[in-house]
């Protein structure tokens, strides 16, 4: 298999995951919105399929640009609050990174969780999809 089919086909999944994980929140919101998903999950997987990707790659563009926009509003208050000191360079490059690293690493959990709930929809989605249930 082609390692370029191999990253479109995780990133196709991906999306399909993260698209069905939207959907299964606004659904949840919507009680007459669930009853309607359930019924249409039973006959029509493979185009819920298609949706989700769809959705799956709206809501990441989104969620990148949201993180986008985070880190760039931290680098922007992290050179405002700095000031030019050429004399004392070894303790300004300490600085950015020591401020940094608290929020990378908070997004680093963030990213960590969102994955263990997708690892969890997914393995129910899949649950689902077998003959027996």
């Amino acid at each position: 298999m082609n390692s370029d089919n191999l990253i479109q086909l995780a990133q196709k999944s991906f999306r399909v995951t993260l698209g069905a994980t939207a959907d299964l929140l606004e659904t949840l919101q919507d009680s007459q919105r669930r009853e309607e998903s359930l019924a249409r999950l039973k006959t029509e997987f493979n185009q819920l399929a298609e949706a989700w990707e769809v959705k799956g790659a709206t809501t990441e563009q989104e969620a990148r640009n949201f993180v986008d926009g985070l880190l760039n509003q931290q680098t922007t208050a992290n050179q405002t609050q700095t000031p030019p000191a050429p004399t004392v360079a070894s303790d300004s490059t300490s600085t950015p990174a020591a401020l940094s690293s608290t929020p990378a690493s908070a997004i680093q959990q963030d990213l960590q969780d969102l994955t263990a709930q997708l690892a969890s929809i997914r393995a129910e989605l899949e649950r689902l999809r077998e003959p027996n249930s």
